[in-house]
């Protein structure tokens, strides 16, 4: 008889997806839709740096924080000072102290050298440091005039390199146009973390559509982290900045939240 089995997998919402609300609204947000725990996207806003008042948030909602993104974007350069490594070492702090597992972490850009020779070494030492899992997210080459710019080093594609822990984004699986089937394949039970949204394959742009408005295998996905009984964290990290109104956007973080539970299942035989 098949029945189905639902993934113990908990479902987050990042705060990059109330933009341009801000991190008091996800937790608010999050809470009042059913979602599991927050990603803090560490950004502009000072809420999303501020560990003392995200505590404070996570005890008023009586919602978990699961979750930090490093400050790893071109717009985030100074959140949290200049030096890489001491953001990253800050993240991981966080991460610690509001008790979240996972510190999602970009490669790093070309010009950062002296970072980017170290990464792959430098990231292994802080492992051994912490339980903290840094979960190295797949990014994308920008495309123009029929060149493709690699702006990432040492390269954005985590397949190619040994990191243990990845987060699998299927907005930027789209823009970089790999398949994304063929490289969660490859990556195994390396994917620590889902960044779940969808894609048209845009050049050149990170969509980040409510999953299901694009072309990216996400149901299949979920399905099959379900069936492997997969343990991380799914993530909502959808773009809302374009919603009508505020109804829009929670009509939107509703539906994907309904797509997410609604593949996050597996058949069984029993």
């Amino acid at each position: 008889m098949s029945v189905v089995r639902e993934s113990s997998a908990k479902i987050a919402l990042s705060t990059a997806s109330v933009y341009p609300e801000r991190t008091p609204d996800a937790f608010e947000l999050a809470a009042r839709l059913g979602y599991d725990g927050v990603e803090i996207m560490v950004g502009a806003d000072p809420v999303s740096q501020d560990v003392d008042v995200l505590e404070r948030l996570s005890d008023h909602y009586q919602l978990p924080i699961l979750a930090i993104h490093a400050p790893c974007l071109l717009v985030t350069q100074r959140v949290w000072g200049k030096d890489p490594w001491a953001k990253l070492q800050r993240a991981q702090r966080a991460a610690e102290r509001v008790g979240a597992r996972t510190v999602v972490v970009h490669p790093p850009f070309r010009w950062q050298r002296d970072y980017a020779r170290e990464f792959e070494t430098g990231l292994a030492r802080m492992r051994e440091e912490t339980d903290i899992v840094f979960a190295v997210e797949n990014m994308f080459p920008l495309r123009a005039r029929g060149n493709e710019v690699v702006p990432y080093s040492p390269g954005w594609n985590p397949v190619d390199y040994d990191f243990p822990q990845v987060t699998l984004d299927l907005s930027h699986t789209a823009v970089s146009g790999v398949d994304a089937m063929e490289m969660f394949g490859k990556l195994g039970d390396r994917v620590a973390h889902l960044h779940l949204a969808d894609g048209l394959g845009t050049a050149n742009k990170d969509e980040h559509l409510v999953p299901g408005r694009g072309n990216q295998p996400c149901a299949a996905i979920l399905e099959r982290l379900a069936g492997g009984g997969f343990g991380g964290l799914v993530v909502l990290e959808i773009n809302t900045r374009k919603a009508a109104s505020r109804t829009d956007r929670i009509d939107d973080l509703t539906e994907a939240l309904a797509f997410a539970r609604r593949h996050l299942t597996a058949p069984s035989k029993a």
